[in-house]
């Protein structure tokens, strides 16, 4: 009896060493984290909501600049991008991007991503004018950005004002973040000047209630009177001169 108990215990630890490799060989691996640096092209396609903003991008080649550039750790600060939705775009008044240049067009959207990486938390110690893409160094296309306490930030371009409280991504070194509103830049769809007023000299008629252009051709009528004159100065010339002859002759 205590053989075949012997025997049982040997088999049942046979099973188990036999059986246990074969179901963990069996169960699948984990997937795998993808790994590679950001792209932000990948983020407005997840987003679903950006067709025109990343057409655009595409136009001016500015979303192969920016990949480029975080690939490359271009900037070790990294980017902040606003993205506007197509709801956006389709607010704006027909025609206003087909009215911009080539240049314009890629100022536009360089005026959407900031030259660092910024949380919302990291926006209340921004200080401002922000600097743009666009901007360069010390020049025009800057942003205005305050956050509030509520966990929101207001974005103003000097002339659209637009709140933030969506984030696509915030992942250093590429935050993204959703906008309602395209950021039409102050120093393309600004107030113009307006134009010189004419001085006070322009157009005003000589003393006397009349102008230069007034005083008629030469050889007018008003002229006839002084000519008939003339001749007959000339004519009374000759005939005294005549008599004066005929006397010393």
């Amino acid at each position: 009896m205590a053989s075949r108990s012997r025997i049982a215990a040997v088999a049942a630890a046979f099973l188990a060493v036999a059986v246990v490799p074969a179901a963990l060989a069996q169960a699948p691996a984990p997937a795998a984290t993808p790994s590679g640096p950001p792209n932000v092209t990948a983020v407005l396609e997840k987003g679903g909501q950006y067709t025109m903003f990343m057409r655009l991008m595409k136009s001016t080649q500015q979303d192969t600049q920016l990949n480029s550039q975080l690939n490359n750790s271009f900037n070790g600060n990294g980017y902040t991008v606003f993205a506007p939705t197509d709801n956006a775009f389709n607010s704006l008044k027909p025609g206003t991007l087909n009215s911009l240049t080539q240049q314009e067009q890629v100022s536009l959207v360089q005026g959407h991503i900031l030259p660092q990486f910024y949380t919302m938390e990291s926006f209340q110690t921004a200080s401002n004018p922000v600097r743009t893409q666009a901007s360069g160094r010390d020049g025009p296309y800057t942003l205005n950005i305050t956050a509030n306490a509520n966990n929101q930030l207001n974005v103003s371009s000097g002339v659209v004002d637009v709140t933030v409280n969506n984030a696509l991504s915030v992942k250093k070194p590429l935050a993204v973040y959703s906008v309602d509103k395209v950021l039409l830049p102050l120093e393309l769809f600004g107030a113009k000047a307006p134009a010189a007023a004419p001085t006070a000299s322009e157009g005003k008629p000589k003393k006397g209630g009349s102008s230069d252009a007034a005083s008629g051709p030469a050889g007018s009528d008003d002229s006839a009177p002084s000519a008939a004159v003339s001749s007959r100065a000339v004519g009374w010339g000759v005939a005294g001169l005549a008599a004066v002859l005929g006397y010393l002759l």
